[in-house]
């Protein structure tokens, strides 16, 4: 029975008890009443107590079982990078990974590398016989000219550095045969002072700041070293910003590209700039790259780069609520991220079934695109996509028995019960499903989001080695740098014939 109730209820009798008892019974009923007040103002303390220490105690359970998934934390089974894992690596068991059963090294079919003779040989070097250079004929056999011919040839490419003075003189005309006096060759437009470095430096200062991830001073140091040509720091900013006006152009017709693309991945990743955290957002796919940065991390920022709000396809990301905002295209979740997440709450919540099922499934949906392409087929069998999508409905009703939904709080307690990750992911997986099995319906979405957490490695690199980007013009300056001459990569292109392209004014052959 309530106390609040059973209060009442001794009220009620003490009035009953007072109205038929004489005068010393009522002093009596009203002591024992008062006692049984205290009793019940007692045990309602207790109770009281009892409760918030058991939802202190049921607090503390869940803040010890976060506290222990965030110590356990790592590349394996959260969205946090390799580096992040200092000496303790993972267990190269619980990779994603699996073994494939092949040999390492080069695969049967693949397409070989091999070192080739880049020209005609600039010298010649000829190794007689030992034998035959202590003898007293050697002079007269090599004069000769058909005593020793070539058995065997091998080749030492090496590299030859050295520098290369153009002079550019104007001339003047002194006797000019129409009279003139004041006649006067003009420098070329791009011949500015006295002595100055070419392109070829800046190319190169812009190649070793960007691609090269290399700070300033040691910039310096290899060039001086190299070459015998001292740069100041000042220089070397300069010509890393003429590299990115060269650039320029070719960023915004790379913009233009991916935004008619059918597919594009999304990504961004955090880095100092002007002392402070502003992130770099990606949109890429296998052909382009453009990186842009912006002050905030979420919607503005990615409406910033200007790519995804404009794309009449896909979108390829992990699943960041910002993304979700941006309702008139197709989302495709990066299943390594879940993958991610499914293996962490196998080692918190090792009880739990479905976690490993819908794990399995994913693996499965994988494998079975992997083979469809493999035999060139374009699509998966309608019936074995119906199989694999009412198996992923099946893992979600048992998980909801597993987990299911937290019971609804009391009124006098405001804002919503903690789900719990377990619970949130699942609650994420049943909402998102359309967006997780995309790529089993359209070959063209891929399984994961690597293709853009690739594009954004070298960001990170640049980021470690300088440790922040001291002006907001100089992070975009090495961002449209850096999207060229990832761009120019996946198409065949290396980074500094790119760059010598693009100070040539040649820079759409990078998009051929």
């Amino acid at each position: 029975m309530d106390l609040k109730e059973l209060k009442k209820q001794v009220e009620q009798i003490t009035k009953e008890l007072k109205s038929k008892a004489s005068g010393d019974t009522a002093v009596l009923v009203d002591s024992l009443s008062f006692l049984f007040s205290i009793m019940l103002e007692t045990s309602t303390g207790i109770m009281v107590q009892n409760e918030r220490l058991t939802n202190t105690i049921i607090d503390l359970q869940e803040t010890i079982k976060d506290l222990r998934r965030q110590l356990n934390m790592d590349s394996h089974n959260s969205s946090k990078p390799p580096s992040s894992d200092g000496y303790k690596k993972p267990n190269k068991a619980r990779s994603l990974r699996k073994p494939t059963g092949r040999k390492p090294g080069g695969q049967k079919g693949h397409s070989g590398a091999n070192m080739e003779v880049p020209h005609k040989p600039d010298e010649v070097k000829k190794h007689h016989p030992n034998k035959c250079m202590t003898c007293p004929h050697f002079a007269s056999c090599v004069a000769n000219g058909n005593v020793f011919e070539c058995g065997e040839k091998r080749f030492i490419v090496e590299a030859v550095v050295t520098t290369k003075v153009i002079e550019h003189q104007s001339l003047k005309a002194v006797a000019c045969p129409c009279g003139e006096s004041k006649l006067k060759g003009e420098f070329p437009e791009e011949v500015k002072a006295y002595v100055q470095y070419g392109d070829t430096f800046t190319a190169m200062a812009g190649l070793l700041s960007t691609f090269g991830a290399v700070s300033t001073d040691r910039i310096q140091t290899i060039i001086d070293g190299m070459f015998n040509v001292t740069l100041s720091e000042g220089t070397i900013c300069s010509m890393v910003e003429k590299c990115g006006q060269k650039v320029t152009p070719i960023v915004e017709k790379i913009k233009e590209l991916l935004i008619g693309s059918s597919v594009v991945n999304f990504d961004e990743t955090g880095v100092r700039v002007e002392g402070s955290t502003q992130w770099v957002h990606n949109s890429s796919n296998a052909k382009y790259t453009y990186l842009t940065v912006n002050k905030k991390r979420g919607q503005e920022g990615i409406e910033d780069n200007g790519v995804i709000q404009n794309i009449g396809g896909t979108a390829v990301h992990d699943c960041w609520g910002a993304y979700w905002k941006f309702k008139d295209i197709l989302h495709a979740v990066c299943c390594a991220h879940l993958l991610r997440e499914l293996i962490a709450n196998i080692e918190n919540n090792p009880t739990h079934l479905w976690t490993e099922r819908f794990k399995t499934l994913l693996i499965t949906m994988k494998t079975a695109k992997e083979k469809a392409i493999e035999e060139g087929k374009t699509e998966l069998r309608e019936d074995l996509i119906k199989a694999l999508e009412h198996e992923y409905d099946e893992i979600m009703a048992y998980a909801e028995k597993e987990c299911p939904p937290p019971d609804k709080i009391e009124p006098k307690k405001r804002g919503k019960k903690k789900k719990g990750k377990e619970r949130a992911l699942i609650d994420r997986l049943i909402k998102l499903k359309d967006s997780v099995c995309l790529f089993i319906h359209n070959f063209m979405v891929p399984f994961d989001n690597n293709q853009a957490e690739r594009d954004l490695r070298n960001v990170k690199t640049k980021a470690k080695v300088s440790g922040c980007f001291r002006t907001n013009a100089g992070a975009q300056t090495y961002l449209k740098i850096t999207s060229y001459l990832s761009t120019a990569k996946k198409h065949g292109i290396n980074a500094f014939e790119a760059l010598a392209l693009a100070f040539k004014g040649e820079t759409e052959k990078v998009l051929i």
